[in-house]
C-alpha cells in the first residue's frame, strides 16, 4: 500500500476510536475490558497447559 494510503486509514481509525470514546464511554471501556481479557483468557489457556504437563 501507498504510503499516504496508510496514512489516510490511519486518521480514519485514530477519529473513529476518538469519536466512539467520546460517544459511547460505557462501551469503549467494556471494549478495552473485554480486548485485555482476551489476553488473560490466553495466558489462562497456556498457563493450564504448562502445569498440566508437570
Amino acid at each position: 500500500m501507498s504510503k499516504w494510503i496508510k496514512r489516510v486509514l490511519l486518521l480514519f481509525v485514530a477519529a473513529f476510536v476518538l469519536f466512539f470514546l467520546f460517544t459511547r464511554p460505557e462501551q469503549s471501556a467494556q471494549a478495552v475490558r473485554t480486548f485485555f481479557g482476551t489476553f488473560e483468557s490466553v495466558y489462562r489457556f497456556f498457563e493450564a497447559l504448562v502445569t498440566q504437563g508437570r
